[in-house]
C-alpha cells in the first residue's frame, strides 16, 4: 500500500490518478437546459442515467420548458415516464415543481442550492447535480457510488450521504469538488462496481482501505 501521511494527500493522491484514468468525466444525464437536467436529476432517483436518457429524449422533444410539462399534464408524463419506477410520486413532483418556477422564479430554474432545495422533489443531492453542472457552482452530491466508493477508499466514514458529502467537502480542495464527484462517479461504475470490484484494474487500489484489508461492503 502506497504511503501517505495525510487523509488530504490520499484524496489528492486519489484525484490526481482517477484525472488521468477518466479524463472525460462528466455528467451522464444528457440535457441541454437548467430545466432539462433539473428534470433529468429527480427522474434518476434509483435509476441508471442510460435509462433516464432513453425517456428524456423523448419527453424533453414534447415538454422542454415548465409550461409546456405543465400543459402536458401529469397523467401523459406518467405514462412517459412509467417505465422508470416510482412514475407517480415523481411525476407529482415535477407538476409541483413546474408550477412553483412559474409562480415564483418567471420559469427559470433558480441558481442557487438553497433556492433549488425549495422545488418540489429537490434534495441536497438533486440541487448539488442541477447547481454543479448547470450553473458551475462548486458541490459534491452523494449518490450510491460516491457513498461506496469513499467508504471503500477510506476518505469517508460517514452514515449518511449528507455526513459523507461533509468529510469529501473537507479534504477534496473546493475547486475540484463537482470534478472529484463525477470522478468517484467513474470509478463507480465501471471498476468499484458494488460486486466483485476489479480492484486490479483500478488506479487508485495502493491506497485503497478496503483493498488492503480484503473487505469490501
Amino acid at each position: 500500500m502506497t504511503q501517505i501521511n495525510s487523509d488530504k494527500a490520499r484524496a489528492n493522491f486519489i484525484l490526481n490518478a482517477l484525472e488521468k484514468e477518466f479524463p472525460d468525466a462528466h455528467c451522464e444525464l444528457v440535457f441541454h437546459s437548467p430545466f432539462e437536467l433539473l428534470i433529468a436529476t429527480i427522474l434518476s432517483a434509483q435509476c441508471t442515467d442510460e435509462r433516464v436518457n432513453i425517456v428524456t429524449a423523448s419527453l424533453f422533444s414534447e415538454a422542454n420548458t415548465p409550461e409546456a410539462m405543465i400543459a402536458l399534464g401529469q397523467i401523459e408524463l406518467e405514462n412517459k415516464i412509467r417505465s422508470l419506477g416510482l412514475f407517480r410520486n415523481k411525476a407529482k413532483n415535477i407538476m409541483d415543481a413546474c408550477r412553483l418556477l412559474v409562480k415564483d422564479f418567471e420559469g427559470q430554474v433558480p441558481e442557487t442550492l438553497d433556492l433549488l432545495r425549495q422545488l418540489p422533489g429537490v434534495g441536497r443531492k438533486t440541487a448539488n447535480v442541477v447547481g454543479s453542472n448547470a450553473f458551475g457552482i462548486p458541490a459534491i452530491a452523494v449518490d450510491t457510488h460516491v457513498f461506496r466508493v469513499a467508504h471503500r477508499l477510506g476518505i469517508a466514514h460517514g452514515k449518511t450521504p449528507e455526513k459523507v458529502e461533509d468529510e469529501l467537502m473537507n479534504i477534496f480542495p473546493r475547486e475540484k469538488w463537482s470534478l472529484g464527484h463525477h470522478l468517484l462517479i467513474f470509478l463507480g461504475r465501471r471498476i468499484c462496481i458494488a460486486r466483485k470490484p476489479h480492484c486490479q484494474e483500478c488506479p487508485v487500489a495502493s491506497v485503497c482501505k478496503s483493498y488492503q484489508s480484503n473487505v469490501f461492503n
